[in-house]
């Protein structure tokens, strides 16, 4: 009688107990800075289940920024990023551990990723759900915090005589290899990138020029006296080591690095990001110099789509003798310069600009130009991890602009040359070993 209760009792597989496990999603670290690696793993999966992982993050706007990956789980259940490659339908495919952030898209599609405060975490949520299209039951969510000041890093306001801006100190006594950064035609005070910059061990001022606190409110005349006490600060500051500086400029900020270089002392190495060695938008003066605004041809724009314009094209050659009051004098540069170049640039013609850059500067005597050039980038070449702008608005255009770029070779031009910039200041500004540098 006791053997046939046996043989009635309920066997209970082991694999039932498996699938029966809770599934687990953990994305490490749980803070990190913004342009580290990111490392996302699941277990508890079935083997073989479809999944989709959604991440999400919301900017200082309230845009919405959003990506899914489709993935398969492994033979035991489990699903790495660095492992199980993303498979087609998503916004991304292939073995991207980086995916989930660099293909971001906004929810209107004409956004540029906003972030001010630097001070403060950018939190993203990541959710995975069951199989692919529609979408199942939600399987798991974690998040993760991403900063922009690392442990350490300390942010110093300046007002200094006419200087505006903030100066980001890495942790540490210092002095520090000085770096001012200077971004494009939006105005006020971004400091992103000098944040950023600090946690690589540069001391980086991020200079506002325009449409901050007491400064000018619109583009108009620039000074570069004001620039030249920006550069005087870095160099007097204890916590700068000289006995030169760096620049760095994006878009706008490119060409007012040129002209730095051009005109004033204390420059020792200089990086354009994108940028343009003609004066575009606003005259510049210094002492009894003045550099007028290019001359822009509206009929050269063209509309890929309603309401959105590509510009490319309609700033006039500055090497056509009736432009050459606007061109740079780049060639009486004392400096080392560094072009990063994306190829797909549709804001205007940045590789046409570099290698002028480069005739100019060897026709001169100078020390070629190191260019690096990125097919299929466009112009806004951020920090790794920053989500691609495809479109978004232009303040001197007045409407929607393309940017140009591939979201995938976008992103991969980040991060090599992020690594570049970091490498190039190294080795001018700190003199190290920079197969030793924390990039």
């Amino acid at each position: 009688m006791l053997a046939l209760l046996a043989l009635q009792r309920p066997v209970i597989p082991r694999l039932l107990s498996c699938r029966a496990m809770a599934v687990s999603l953990q994305v490490s670290p749980g803070r990190c800075v913004y342009d580290e690696p990111l490392a996302v793993r699941a277990e508890g999966l079935e083997p073989g289940q479809a999944v989709t992982l959604h991440t999400q993050l919301t900017d200082e706007g309230g845009e919405t920024f959003s990506s899914r990956g489709r993935y398969r789980a492994g033979s035991r259940g489990e699903l790495d990023l660095t492992q199980s490659p993303a498979l087609e339908g998503g916004s991304y495919t292939g073995l991207e551990p980086e995916g989930p952030l660099w293909a971001l898209e906004p929810r209107t599609q004409r956004r540029r990723f906003l972030r001010k405060d630097v001070q403060s975490p950018q939190r993203v949520h990541f959710t995975l759900y069951q199989d692919h299209e529609p979408l199942g039951k939600l399987l798991a969510t974690a998040t993760q915090d991403r900063t922009f000041m690392g442990e350490g890093v300390s942010r110093h306001p300046v007002r200094e005589g006419r200087v505006r801006g903030s100066l980001f100190l890495p942790p540490g006594v210092g002095p520090f290899p000085g770096i001012i950064e200077i971004q494009g035609t939006g105005g006020g005070l971004l400091e992103y990138k000098a944040s950023l910059l600090a946690n690589k061990g540069f001391a980086t001022l991020a200079l506002a020029y325009y449409n901050y606190e007491d400064l000018p409110k619109e583009m108009n005349v620039f000074n570069l006296e004001y620039f030249e006490e920006a550069v005087n600060y870095m160099l007097q500051h204890p916590k700068v080591k000289g006995p030169g500086i760096g620049l760095m400029g994006h878009s706008k900020g490119g060409d007012l690095v040129a002209s730095m270089t051009s005109f004033l002392k204390g420059i020792t190495a200089a990086v354009l990001v994108n940028g343009s060695i003609v004066n575009v938008g606003a005259a510049l003066k210094y002492k009894d110099v003045i550099l007028p605004p290019v001359a822009i041809d509206v009929k050269k724009v063209i509309y890929p789509e309603k309401g959105v314009a590509d510009i490319t094209n309609i700033l006039a050659n500055p090497l056509e003798e009736v432009n050459r009051k606007s061109l740079i004098p780049i060639w009486k540069a004392d400096c080392k310069f560094l072009f990063v170049v994306g190829q797909d640039d549709r804001n205007w013609r940045s590789e046409f600009y570099a290698q002028t850059a480069s005739k100019l500067l060897v026709e001169a005597g100078k020390e070629k130009p190191e260019i690096v050039l990125y097919p299929e980038t466009g112009h806004y070449i951020e920090a790794p991890n920053f989500p691609l702008c495809k479109i978004s608005m232009h303040k001197l255009v007045g409407l929607p602009v393309v940017w140009g770029g591939q979201t995938r070779q976008h992103a991969m031009a980040q991060v090599d040359s992020w690594k570049k910039i970091q490498i190039f200041f190294n080795k001018h500004l700190n003199q190290k070993n920079v197969a030793g540098c924390k990039l």
